[in-house]
């Protein structure tokens, strides 16, 4: 039994975006987590999924086009404000897109399982490492036209999350976690 890896699963906890603040990963430890989270289950090899590592200095173009686009969407002013300021209070932000291979024999859903799973698999990697780390998506990654005109990704890709990565500024508080007992059953025959 690996007693470290238990521990780490037993206290896990993602660090909520307003308290992530600088220093934030080098490039050389940056490709080491992309390295590590890279270890996800990918049914038929396809690696399924790219990066987009956006940088401080990319954070108030977005977050500016998030407000607009915003607005052009009818998104109400609170809503936008928050996701404006997840991008523009960012210090470095891993875009997970999911590139499926829309050719292949495995099941997109197989593909789209796998880019969720990468998603995840980045954040433990920074906790793992001493950053603190979170996923989140917002509007802005579902949004064809702010997908395309600001990140770049082509028609048949989806963000599957945007992985926040630095320091904590303070401890994530403990959030309620599910009673396994009421959302398992057992089948015996």
């Amino acid at each position: 039994m690996n007693e470290g890896a238990i521990k780490f699963m037993e206290t896990r906890r993602s660090t909520p975006t307003p308290i992530l603040s600088s220093p934030v990963p080098n490039k050389a430890q940056l490709m080491e987590l992309l390295t590590l989270a890279a270890r996800v289950p990918d049914h038929g090899k396809l690696e399924p999924w790219r990066f987009i590592v956006i940088e401080k200095g990319a954070m108030t173009r977005l977050a500016q086009s998030l407000v607009r686009r915003g607005a052009a969407l009818g998104k109400s002013e609170s809503l936008v404000a928050k996701a404006a300021a997840v991008f523009g209070d960012a210090q470095l932000i891993v875009a997970v897109i999911e590139s499926p291979d829309l050719e292949a024999k495995i099941p997109l859903i197989e593909q789209t399982l796998s880019a969720g799973a990468l998603c995840l698999s980045l954040v433990n990697a920074a906790l793992a490492s001493g950053w603190g780390a979170t996923w989140v998506t917002g509007f802005g990654a579902h949004d064809p036209l702010f997908r395309e005109s600001e990140l770049g990704i082509k028609t048949h890709e989806r963000v599957a999350g945007f992985i926040h990565i630095g320091t904590p500024k303070s401890k994530a508080a403990e959030r309620p976690r599910p009673k396994i007992s009421a959302i398992t059953e057992w089948m015996t025959e």
